[in-house]
């Protein structure tokens, strides 16, 4: 019963930037850890960012200083915010969570992604 879907992505400059959304839905009793995924192109999957229920935040280095993670608890959800963007940011993004369902147990969910291009 629970999706997470994504939005914001598309084709920009390099140097432009983007903000991605995700909205978790369904029988949420609580989420712990949001993050954000990507794979590029014969690359393997690799987290950009996470962010915990208490609000701690964490982003591979090639984004430090240039994104920034952030999240509603009352509202499930999760946004990232990409700057300064670069060729090498191009990539399927994905949203990820940590969720107690209404059953009781706590499983990792993942959005069906967003394509990011950045391009001239």
């Amino acid at each position: 019963q629970v999706q997470l879907v994504e939005s914001g992505g598309g084709l920009v400059q390099p140097g432009g930037s983007l903000r991605l959304s995700c909205a978790a839905s369904g029988s949420i009793i609580s989420i712990n850890s949001m993050g954000w995924y990507r794979q590029a192109p014969g690359k393997p999957r690799e987290l950009v960012a996470a962010i915990s229920s208490g609000g701690i935040t964490s982003y591979v280095d090639s984004v430090k200083g240039r994104s920034t993670i952030s999240r509603d608890l009352a509202k499930n959800t999760v946004d990232l915010e990409l700057n300064s963007l670069r060729p090498e940011d191009t990539a399927v993004y994905y949203c990820q969570a940590d969720i107690r369902t209404d059953w009781g147990s706590i499983r990792r969910y993942w959005g069906q992604g967003t394509q990011v291009t950045v391009s001239s």
